[in-house]
């Protein structure tokens, strides 16, 4: 194969980071569905969306080598072109889930099961006939406000339509694949296929016992790769050198747990006969380390207090994804409930990645921390489910 010819042409740098942001996350997301799903044709499609990102990682440089004259102007951008190298990097970690798949590696079915219940996941359904979601708009239906999940792709007959907008009409027999909270699953299936959503049952066996371990490790390094990139976003949006030493935290946890899931994998690998059961799990958690390194590169502009030129916070702002914080007053209706009893993800489509309160942080809050009066909210989701957030946050007014 012949290397890719690259062709300039002029684009605003902020826009162009912007894709360069959404592009790489769509193709996190894509590369573990397909690999829960394997699914031969979504992995392609990430492997041809790695090829977009180098096209955008080469037209980002040259716009920034030609806005620049003096040293303070270079200087100014250095961030820019860091931030747009790390999500570089997270596209090629997705490149490389993907490639679990092209290349058969073994990946466990235990496995797969336990990533469809991570903190994010990913569903697959298709639409019936009789769905309310047969003939409507993604914008008419607001999906993640009504179950917590997002469409992430549509295949429609041989042809697939990534990053769907709101414009985008369902039919009868699109198969959705869809991101959100494990408790929008259930909804979310129900709604497209009319049919009781029914999780996929495991035999226990002696293999799965010696591996229960290694899948817990990789369920948790997949969640915590994405609220490093999360957080790392955080940081670089509000300017916050707190968030950005928990992103440098979590990427030191993320090498101890990779050390620890490879000794497990090779204590297990003597009751396999087909050892390429084991190398895909390997691989993935290579790769999700690989994200969790990219998302500290981000963060470090932060803890390097490298210059945030606003370039960078605006393509943050505009991201498919938006990053969002909110006070929480001591009259909202929230203060005093649990996360639990909420239900944030189901009923606004946002994740809640942090909570400042007072002087120390609460990542990744469980279904059992109670909102208190004064915490610091900073959540990611939808533009609409971020007005939703605010709708539900806000003091109600006596009548």
């Amino acid at each position: 194969m012949f290397p890719k010819e690259f062709r300039y042409s002029p684009k605003n740098l902020k826009d162009l980071l912007t894709e360069m942001k959404d592009t790489s996350e769509l193709m996190v997301d894509l590369a573990y569905s397909a690999m829960v799903y394997d699914d031969e044709d979504v992995a392609e499609e990430v492997l041809n969306l790695e090829d977009k990102m180098d096209t955008l990682d080469y037209q980002i440089k040259m716009v920034a080598m030609l806005s620049t004259r003096r040293v303070d102007e270079a200087e100014g951008l250095l961030g820019v072109l860091q931030v747009a190298a790390c999500s570089e990097n997270i596209a090629n970690a997705a490149g490389d889930i993907a490639k679990i798949v092209l290349m058969n590696m073994g990946i466990p079915m235990e496995l797969k099961v336990a990533l469809r219940e991570a903190e994010e996941t990913i569903v697959r359904a298709t639409v019936a006939a009789e769905s309310p979601m047969s003939g409507r708009t993604l914008g008419d239906l607001e999906l993640d406000l009504e179950t917590g999940m997002w469409i992430i792709a549509i295949r429609r007959n041989e042809d697939w339509i990534y990053d769907p907008d709101k414009e985008t009409r369902l039919r009868q027999g699109d198969v959705l694949i869809a991101r959100g909270h494990d408790e929008g699953v259930t909804l979310f299936f129900e709604m497209a296929t009319t049919r009781k959503f029914v999780p996929r049952e495991i035999e226990h066996n002696k293999i799965l016992k010696d591996l229960e371990h290694a899948v817990d490790i990789i369920v948790d390094m997949k969640n915590m790769s994405e609220l490093s990139v999360g957080l790392a976003y955080s940081a670089i949006l509000f300017d916050n050198e707190d968030i950005a030493y928990e992103v440098s935290a979590l990427e030191s946890e993320m090498d101890s747990m990779k050390y620890e899931l490879q000794h497990w994998v090779l204590e297990t690998a003597k009751h396999f006969e087909d050892v390429n059961m084991l190398r895909g799990i390997l691989h993935l958690a290579s790769a999700s380390e690989a994200i969790s390194d990219a998302a500290y590169g981000i963060a470090d502009t932060v803890l390097r207090d490298i210059e945030l030129h606003p370039i960078i916070t605006l393509a943050v702002r505009n991201s498919e994804e938006v990053i969002t914080r909110l006070q929480v007053e001591k009259c909202s209706p929230i203060v005093g409930k649990t996360f639990f009893e909420l239900k944030l993800e189901t009923e606004t489509g946002l994740h809640v990645m942090a909570i400042k309160r007072a002087d120390r942080w609460v990542y990744a809050p469980k279904g059992n921390t109670i909102v208190q009066a004064g915490d610091m909210l900073i959540a990611r989701g939808s533009r609409i489910g971020e007005g939703a957030l605010i709708e539900m946050c806000e003091c109600k007014l006596n009548q």
